[in-house]
């Protein structure tokens, strides 16, 4: 790679039976993807049915899989994420009409812990595919691009990672950027683009590689054929002749609701249909909505293209129009509202402790994370019924750009003890639900009173192009009609000094990045007017926290003293929480035991805080303290004169006169007694009190010491 990197693919060794496999190494990192694809089509399929999935196994780690069955199950979130990411920069390679059912298989079989395996699963798949007889207009790879130090570097090291202020994985073909999905520290337009450029410098080695690998494979050289799907020139040209205008008006006519869009256009086909017998109308129909599909999307580009109106009558430029609230949910720790056009999220933030933190518990991927976005999207939003099942893959791939465009902007740990957990749940979806949920998301956390350093906004931008007349348009705040008949899906939040992430999908050849800095500056300039939309709303965060959100104040306090905290069996820790009724959490960092009070009541908190003080309090020779007897024995006292420490009361320090027993004393468990440490036994750490010493001695006693040495003589 020219870095200091060496890749290697080979094929041919491993998997023999799948129509595709290679292994790919970098360093002790290995994967081995595979592709199969039936022979035959799917009768009737109207989409192309690609699968990707990306798995690690634990083993490649030497680690055991968690949980109770110890073995891979279902793909972890971050799995899944990979999965999309490969998906999406291989799905529009494959011909248009090869409708076969394809599966793309990635497995991590040996893993470095400082390698980032994520960004060689799209260059092993793409090499699977191209060492195989499936049609595929490839090849496509995948690099991570990061900055550390002001220098670019291409697949760094996660040691790396930790220092870059800019961070994407970048798809491409040898001429094209396919895709680009990333997060950022506040970095310029410019910078971005820069990015990309040094990104695709690396993808085009990849690609040449898989070609020249590819050349060497006799099954690769003659490709499946891809089988025409049936036609009716003349229905075609019939639709076209009585329909195509009929559309144009339909779509120029500036009808904003979607569904009621939706349905004068289905009532033009539906117009043309009827003009068919029954027998007819079952043969036909299915081409004729096929061919329908294609004169909407034909005639709105061409009017957005030449006109720069846009199917609910705005400009290209226009942002639809925005409504903000927030303290809407008021149980919530923060909430808010987000409306723009037909797209609506209501998110929430809510504030918890050490104890909320999520684990991450992957093969390479290790740690924890105290900042989770979680992203719903109910049928309901778009006015349809669906079974109800498991989060599907787009609600993680949303939420986690979502989580990207957030993360750098919330405080450091020092002013945030917090675990933040929001979530956006999307009640109403016209296009682009994920960047409602990044603006929804800082009001929330705003509302909740998280001292973010900036807002952050986020805008959808599209683009719709005529290769053959060069005309192009750029579109804000993209609708879903417009995401689904344009070429260009592009993503991009961040503040107002720069973008913090980005999400692009490129459907065509040929972009270039003058168009793509044109796209950039238009969705720069959007951002700030939603930014001042929502400021409107709140200005800055609040002040202070609501009153029903629990409070954490940190205390650090040596190692050493952690298990006098615990006590055995947790005894002490949980007496203090029952009878302060707070949470408290002690981790050990490094040569400090960090404790988190936890509390919607201050007097609590200070009732934990002076018990711990007093705990890892350190007692004097010479103090005086006001202990409590602990227990009685024979001969003496012990009694606690800190939280957690007890000291010997002999019979003898008790009192000026000589007492017999110990219940001459007349003092009970229980009792408060007010002490004086004499010594502390240097090898045993024991505690000798004395009480008599602060009593005033009485002259005409006999001399206690006396009387004992007397009785030891005789």
């Amino acid at each position: 790679m020219g870095n200091g990197q060496t890749i290697t693919i080979e094929t041919g060794k491993l998997a023999k039976q799948a129509d595709g496999a290679v292994v790919l190494q970098m360093g002790n990192t290995m994967l081995m993807a595979t592709v199969v694809s039936k022979k035959e089509a799917v009768e009737g399929q109207p989409f192309f049915p690609l699968s990707v999935d990306y798995q690690e196994k634990y083993a490649a780690a030497g680690r055991f899989p968690g949980g109770f069955f110890k073995r891979e199950a279902r793909p972890s979130e971050y799995e899944i994420l990979i999965s999309r990411l490969v998906d999406r920069a291989l799905r529009p390679m494959f011909p248009d009409n090869y409708m076969n059912d394809t599966q793309v298989l990635i497995s991590l079989i040996s893993a470095d812990k400082n390698t980032m395996p994520d960004a060689l699963a799209g260059l092993a798949a793409s090499a699977a595919i191209m060492v195989s007889d499936i049609p595929f207009n490839g090849p496509i790879s995948e690099v991570r691009v990061a900055r550390i130090d002001g220098e670019f570097k291409i697949n760094p090291t996660i040691s790396d990672l930790a220092e870059s202020d800019m961070e994407m994985i970048v798809a491409g073909t040898l001429e094209n950027i396919v895709m680009v999905e990333g997060e950022m520290q506040e970095v310029s337009e410019k910078e971005m683009l820069e990015a990309i450029k040094v990104a695709h410098e690396a993808i085009k080695k990849q690609c040449k590689a898989q070609s020249e690998l590819a050349a060497e494979v006799e099954k690769a050289q003659l490709k499946r054929e891809v089988v025409a799907e049936p036609q009716d020139e003349e229905l075609e040209a019939d639709m076209h002749k009585e329909l195509y205008q009929k559309i144009y008006d339909t779509a120029r006519s500036v009808i904003a609701n979607k569904h009621e869009r939706h349905d004068a256009l289905q009532a033009i086909l539906d117009g043309y249909l009827e003009k068919f017998d029954e027998e007819t109308l079952e043969e036909k129909q299915p081409l004729a909505k096929k061919y329908f599909q294609k004169l909407e999307k034909e005639a709105v580009r061409e009017m957005v293209v030449n006109e720069k109106i846009r199917l609910d009558g705005r400009k290209p430029e226009d942002i639809r129009e925005i409504w903000c609230e927030v303290d809407y949910l008021p149980m919530a720790h923060g909430s808010a509202i987000f409306t723009r056009g037909e797209t609506q999220s209501l998110t929430t933030a809510t504030l918890g402790t050490k104890l909320d933190e999520q684990v991450l518990d992957g093969a390479v991927v290790e740690g924890k994370s105290k900042f989770l976005l979680h992203y719903n999207f109910p049928p309901f939003c778009t006015g349809e019924t669906k079974f109800f099942r498991a989060t599907s893959r787009r609600e993680i791939g949303h939420g986690n750009l979502a989580l990207r465009a957030l993360k750098n902007v919330l405080p450091d740990e020092a002013d945030n003890p917090y675990t933040i957990r929001i979530v956006s749940d999307v009640l109403e979806s016209n296009g682009s639900s994920s960047m409602a949920t990044v603006c929804a998301g800082t009001l929330a956390l705003m509302d909740a009173g998280v001292k973010i350093t900036k807002p952050v906004s986020g805008i959808a931008m599209g683009m719709i192009a005529n290769p053959e007349s060069g005309k192009y348009a750029i579109l804000s705040d993209i609708l879903g009609d417009e995401d689904h008949l344009g070429d260009m899906d592009f993503k991009v939040t961040g503040t107002v000094d720069g973008i913090t992430a980005c999400q692009m999908d490129i459907k065509i050849d040929g972009l270039s990045f003058d168009v793509l800095e044109k796209a950039l500056e238009q969705a720069r300039v959007g951002r700030l007017h939603i930014l001042d939309k929502m400021q409107e709303a709140i200005p800055e965060s609040r002040a202070d926290f609501k009153p029903h959100v629990p409070r954490i104040v940190k205390m650090t306090v040596p190692k050493e003293f952690i298990g006098a905290i615990i006590g055995p069996g947790g005894k002490v820790i949980q007496e203090l929480q029952k009878e302060s009724g707070s949470t408290i959490v002690i981790e050990e960092v490094g040569d400090y035991g960090v404790i988190d009070i936890v509390s919607e009541d201050k007097e609590s908190i200070d009732f934990v805080m002076n018990k711990i003080k007093g705990i890892t309090a350190i007692p004097e020779i010479g103090e005086v303290y006001q202990g409590t007897v602990k227990s009685v024995v024979p001969f003496g006292l012990f009694v606690e004169i800190m939280p957690g420490k007890e000291g010997l009361l002999h019979i003898s320090e008790i009192e000026w006169k000589r007492l017999e027993t110990i219940e001459d004393s007349n003092i009970k468990v229980g009792d408060p007694i007010e002490v004086k440490l004499l010594d502390v036994d240097k090898k045993t750490g024991k505690f000798k009190l004395s009480r008599k010493v602060l009593l005033p001695r009485d002259k005409n006693a006999p001399d206690q010491r006396k009387r004992d040495n007397d009785r030891r003589r005789n």
